[in-house]
């Protein structure tokens, strides 16, 4: 008790922060600074679980970050945008945007140790809504990621096998156009209705998609997917259902297994032949790019859904670290180990790509014509049947991809636990185990579409309406509380009191200025470039447009719709409760006398 009286006192002697709650209008600075560690005093008294190690929360938020994306997504990126010349945009958009916003919300959770709906009453009460609209992206992204884990679990099963059944074309699912097509092949002629027995596995046996003529007609579920589904949620449950105890020990073996099957595949495929044809199209630097807004576009969308913020995983994660935590390194360390391992991703695949040209007698560019899931499930897969041992690299392959998905799902509902839990303490503390049982229960009826024989067409609707453009908009609405409303000079003062050091120049304009910026050209590129959403053979028709933008909108309108709310239930006029809805009114002289401080 001694120790948390010093370091009360020393923390309202060393600074002087603005008042906390609208209660305190009329405080002094010295008084908020109190009101800030009395947050940390009433914390004190409810216990809050912690991470057993800190070796647990770094690697559950590099799980966590290092998904799919970065296996599949940056390399067909950065071919597609200049090669190694796209290396200077995304590097640029990661320093002076994801970096700042990766360490704004790892320190606010960390601070405020709260989710991401309680953690707004203590910064900006009247942008709750901000939370729920959190939670209902979590639950999208939930409904239709784990069904590529689904898809995984499906190819792992059928590696067992000493011929892997994506190589051979006389499958009960194959057609008349499907021909092994590599150079030893002297008698086959390709023509462009020709298929590879892989993409007719993937198309005809997993997906079924030949059974469904689009979104309007999607057909039955399949009950084979549906199991593999069943399979991961089961994982899932028992790997959260206690909390990050539990899920802090999973993530030893989920993200580390990754990168130890990147490492052999990557040994694997620099060894193959033609593997060199491959690294030189991934790095190969086509400066003139670079005048091209697009590349600037896909740069900074990469690196944010890359690093993750605005999902509410990194509030939640930072929240059960100790108070003094340095979560300053911790964001530097993560997020340096995220972007390496997207680059050492793209010579994992593309070596593979250059053996699969060179096997072809084609260009790269040819053979890296798919980008998504079908780079992984249709090209590599064929990659990997026509090597030596092709069984064991199939497996873990696959065992790799779920895995990287699992440490992405684990983070995801976390963050919708971890919520729930501290919004409604008194409800859900004690019932954890059965709250997160329904919630896993939801996510899975949720799936069900996926699951369809035109559930690939439902995945892409999500992956491109239901989630980006609401997840960015709710961030910028989140930087924005958080510097223009709570204040730049109380949330440095706020990373004093816990790290020691008050922030840089540097991340302070990065936080008031540059990462709005960043999030806003993010957003209006989007609406001025909206993409053309097609798969396969199927092109999306302008009411799936409308239907996707609804969905995004049904997560988004949480934020206007508890703004009214809130002043609906406010007491007196207007004027009166200003003050402690906004905890702090904007003023850009105090934005401009925190740029200048330190």
């Amino acid at each position: 008790m001694n120790s948390l009286i010093q370091a009360l006192g020393t923390a309202v002697g060393a600074v002087g922060m603005p008042p906390t709650s609208g209660g305190d209008t009329g405080a002094s600075a010295p008084f908020g600074g109190l009101r800030t560690l009395v947050v940390q005093q009433t914390s004190l008294d409810r216990p809050r679980e912690t991470w057993s190690k800190k070796m647990d929360f770094l690697l559950s938020v590099i799980g966590y970050a290092v998904d799919l994306g970065n296996v599949w997504r940056f390399p067909y990126i950065c071919y597609q945008n200049g090669g190694g010349a796209f290396l200077l945009p995304y590097l640029l958009m990661a320093v002076f945007g994801g970096v700042p916003l990766f360490y704004m919300e790892l320190a606010l959770g960390q601070f405020h140790r709260s989710g991401c709906i309680s953690i707004w009453k203590h910064i900006c009460p009247i942008f709750k809504g901000i939370g729920f609209a959190i939670c209902i992206i979590a639950l999208y992204i939930a409904f239709y990621y784990n069904t590529i884990m689904a898809w995984a679990l499906y190819y792992l099963l059928s590696s067992f096998r000493p011929t892997l059944p994506w190589t051979t074309c006389t499958n009960s699912w194959n057609t008349v156009n499907c021909y092994r097509y590599l150079s030893s092949d002297q008698n086959v002629t390709w023509s462009n209705l020709s298929t590879s027995p892989a993409e007719e596995f993937y198309t005809r046996q997993v997906l079924q998609v030949h059974l469904s003529s689009g979104l309007h007609q999607l057909g039955s579920v399949s009950w084979q997917l549906a199991l593999c589904l069943l399979f991961i949620f089961t994982i899932v449950y028992f790997s959260i259902w206690k909390g990050v105890k539990t899920s802090g020990k999973v993530v030893w073996v989920t993200a580390t297994f990754p990168y130890l099957v990147l490492l052999i595949l990557l040994i694997r495929g620099a060894t193959l032949p033609g593997a060199w044809r491959g690294v030189v199209f991934y790095l190969k630097p086509d400066w003139q790019k670079l005048l091209s807004t697009t590349v600037w576009i896909d740069a900074a969308a990469q690196i944010f859904f890359s690093l993750g913020p605005g999902f509410g995983v990194l509030l939640a994660f930072a929240s059960y670290n100790p108070f003094h935590n340095n979560c300053y390194k911790d964001a530097l360390v993560t997020s340096s180990v995220n972007c390496l391992t997207s680059f050492l991703s793209g010579f994992v695949i593309f070596t593979v790509l250059g053996y699969m040209a060179e096997m072809r007698q084609q260009n790269v560019d040819v053979v890296a014509k798919d980008a998504g899931p079908s780079l992984l499930f249709i090209i590599y897969a064929e990659a990997i049947a026509n090597m030596p041992a092709a069984t064991f690299f199939a497996i873990i392959f696959f065992l790799m991809i779920i895995m990287l998905g699992l440490d992405s799902t684990f983070a995801g509902l976390e963050g919708v636990i971890t919520a729930m839990l501290d919004e409604f303490p008194r409800l859900l503390a004690k019932r954890r185990e059965w709250f997160v049982f329904g919630l896993v229960c939801v996510c899975y009826l949720g799936a069900l579409s996926t699951l369809t024989y035109g559930g690939a067409f439902v995945v892409k609707l999500f992956e491109e309406y239901a989630t980006g453009p609401a997840v960015i908009t709710v961030v910028l609405l989140e930087v924005i509380a958080v510097s223009w409303f709570y204040g730049t000079s109380r949330f440095c003062n706020d990373i004093q009191v816990m790290l020691g050091f008050y922030p840089g120049c540097f991340w302070r304009v990065c936080w008031v200025a540059i990462c709005p910026c960043f999030l806003l050209f993010i957003i209006i590129s989007f609406l001025a470039f909206p993409p053309e959403v097609k798969l396969f053979n199927y092109t999306y028709p302008p009411w799936t447009t409308v239907l996707g933008y609804c969905i995004g909108v049904s997560s988004f309108i949480c934020v206007p719709s508890y703004m009214v709310y809130y002043l609906l239930n406010a007491k007196g006029t207007f004027k009166q409760v200003q003050t402690p809805m906004f905890l702090t009114i904007p003023s850009f002289i105090s934005i401009r006398s925190s740029l200048g401080e330190g």
